[in-house]
């Protein structure tokens, strides 16, 4: 992952890809819409909690390892 946008874009991706606006996966998370559009917008500053919510939620992997 390069940027909080290049994750964003995969989450909008992946809801738009399953036809479900953003209130409904938004719901679906366990998140509310603005956090959502924030997220898929890029916003940096996001709550790692909830974006691993809905990148779980979205079927997206992430994980880390050490340089």
């Amino acid at each position: 992952m390069v940027s909080p946008s290049t994750l964003g874009l995969l989450v909008r991706r992946a809801r738009e890809s399953r036809q479900l606006s953003q209130q409904s996966f938004a719901d679906l998370a366990g998140v509310g819409r603005r956090f959502l559009s924030e997220l898929e917008n890029g916003k940096p500053t996001l709550e790692l909690g909830k974006v691993l919510k809905v990148t779980r939620t979205a079927g997206i992997e992430l994980f880390a390892r050490q340089r």
